[in-house]
């Protein structure tokens, strides 16, 4: 946990942990797949996202809120021959 200070009053800021394809990220303000993806640079369209074994329909990134201790797979299809 972290607390900042401004004009005497103070806010503490919890510190979430996720887990991203098994590697933690912490993050202090809450965020969305989608608001990840974008962080990432990554086309929604081009990734599958598994979050706590349950694979999100690309319609659902905006809505789906990441939270402490979650996990998260991020997996793309590669086309070859």
């Amino acid at each position: 946990m972290e607390i900042y200070y401004k004009n005497n009053y103070y806010k503490e800021r919890f510190q979430m942990i996720v887990a991203i394809n098994g590697e933690k990220v912490s993050f202090i303000d809450p965020i969305t797949i989608a608001s990840f993806l974008a962080s990432k640079c990554i086309q929604p369209d081009t990734v599958v996202v598994e979050h706590n074994k349950i694979i999100v329909p690309s319609e659902d990134y905006q809505t789906t809120w990441l939270n402490h201790q979650d996990n998260l797979e991020i997996l793309r299809f590669v086309g070859g021959g």
